[in-house]
């Protein structure tokens, strides 16, 4: 028996196969991976050939300890279905996704839950990860996983009620500044005559020398912006554009991606209960 299980092996789901792997916190022949392109999943093995490849998502939880579940949302009821009956009370089922609660998965299957949000900024073995833990978890279960986050993260335990926000700032944030970081070259392109490569090179390792100085505890974010912006100076007029035109662009952010989560959770929510995996 192996290890660890993955079921869907998409971006997130190869990401934490890479970075399990890079970080020594497991040994290839204690994965098992599954996907219903099997390609997809070839191709991993191509990069790890003593990965065991699954013929299906029931022989990945047979083969395993502690299983991934990497589907998109809208997949895990029928995945629930196809695996709850092959899974036992020692099993821990770990979701990565939001829109369903613990509490929802715990409902449809016989084993421990539980759920462990990644970044693909674990990919460099650093970065948040999120964990949240179902009423069957004991001590021992939440220490093992968070130990084996610690391999690629710095996991932190968050209740319900804030995993949107906390998955928006950490899972999709990456995303959110990278695009913003592209506006601002963009802009640098458009207003002067500095090169989009130039510009790139520029923000980019500028964005890795931020986060060093964050990592190195030597600013917080608010004395960094006190020690650049020099009261009348450059980087003032600057800051007084950004305070003036972002205004409340990021509650508009925040309200957008919850709506998008609470009808997810609600579809489905609404598919375990046509099933009779939960009662209202």
């Amino acid at each position: 028996m192996t290890e660890i299980g993955i079921i869907g092996t998409g971006s997130m789901g190869t990401m934490l196969v890479d970075a399990f792997l890079e970080s020594h916190a497991l040994q290839e022949q204690e994965i098992t991976i599954f996907n219903r392109s099997e390609q997809k999943a070839l191709r991993l093995k191509e990069s790890y050939p003593k990965i065991h490849v699954a013929s299906s998502a029931k022989e990945v939880v047979g083969q395993s300890k502690i299983i991934f579940v990497c589907v998109k949302p809208p997949q895990i009821p029928g995945l629930l279905d196809e695996i709850a009956d092959h899974l036992q009370p020692s099993h821990l089922l770990v979701s990565i996704t939001s829109p369903i609660t613990v509490e929802a998965i715990e409902a449809n299957v016989p084993s421990k839950v539980a759920r462990a949000i990644p970044s693909l900024i674990n990919q460099t073995l650093s970065g948040p990860s999120l964990l949240s833990f179902g009423s069957r978890c004991t001590s021992l279960d939440k220490d093992v996983l968070t130990h084996l986050l610690r391999h690629i993260s710095e996991p932190l335990e968050i209740s319900e009620d804030i995993t949107r926000v906390s998955s928006d700032i950490a899972s999709c944030g990456p995303a959110f500044f990278s695009f913003l970081t592209q506006g601002f070259i963009d802009a640098a392109v458009r207003q002067t005559n500095i090169t989009e490569d130039e510009a790139t090179v520029l923000a980019t390792n500028m964005i890795i020398g931020l986060g060093k100085l964050f990592e190195e505890e030597r600013f917080t974010l608010t004395s960094l912006q006190e020690r650049i912006c020099v009261p009348g100076g450059i980087t003032g007029e600057g800051i007084d554009v950004l305070r003036n035109e972002t205004g409340l662009m990021f509650d508009h952010l925040f309200q957008r991606t919850h709506r998008k989560y609470y009808i997810e959770k609600k579809h489905i929510e609404d598919s375990l209960y046509n099933k009779g995996r939960l009662s209202k």
